[in-house]
């Protein structure tokens, strides 16, 4: 498959978020400012395309050969929060802040199913190493994408005139479901 292709696709007509609605627990938790969104950004997008490495090797490599693909939501999940535990603790020494800010959500991208929904996918679309790591780093950066835009939507809604019953989350899904709209208007493109 052309790798054109794969990008546009993953970023823009299948962003992971606003058109599978995959990993919306952190983009509605994250999303409050535009610096949290791109850090738990930079944190997703390492993660899966690592994790799509490690997973594509540990695919073809172990579990095929062996006939044990039955254990592959298992492996994925271990391989998944091995790395997590890794961007946690390298986080937490460079960028402490970031860490605070991320809170909870940092570990959750063990069990979010952008990341496991990837991983999973990779396989089924019997992507080669190549088109599977261009995927899994393209979703990324739509997932990081779709992430920034809501934070400064959400960062500029917070300094209108919106009614009292409108504040927070209610605003904060309308939103949201806008800005899905809007990004369904690319699935013509490919």
């Amino acid at each position: 498959m052309d790798y054109f292709v794969i990008i546009i696709s993953a970023i823009f007509v299948n962003n992971v978020i606003l058109a599978q609605f995959m990993g919306i627990c952190p983009f509605l938790g994250v999303s409050n400012k535009v610096s949290t969104a791109i850090g738990m950004g930079m944190a997703v997008t390492f993660v899966m395309s690592i994790s799509a490495l490690v997973v594509w090797l540990i695919q073809y490599g172990l579990l095929d050969p062996l006939g044990v693909g039955f254990l592959q939501t298992i492996v994925f999940i271990l391989v998944i929060a091995a790395l997590v535990q890794m961007v946690e603790i390298i986080l937490k020494k460079i960028s402490p802040t970031l860490y605070n800010a991320l809170g909870i959500f940092l570990p959750l991208i063990t069990t979010n199913c952008a990341v496991l929904g990837i991983a999973i996918l990779l396989v089924q679309k019997q992507y080669d190493l190549g088109e599977s790591v261009v995927f899994s780093a393209s979703t990324a950066l739509g997932f990081t994408l779709a992430l920034v835009l809501f934070a400064g939507m959400r960062e500029k809604l917070e300094l209108t005139d919106t009614p009292e019953a409108m504040k927070g989350m209610p605003l904060a899904l309308i939103t949201a479901g806008l800005l899905s709209m809007a990004f369904m208007g690319f699935s013509g493109m490919i």
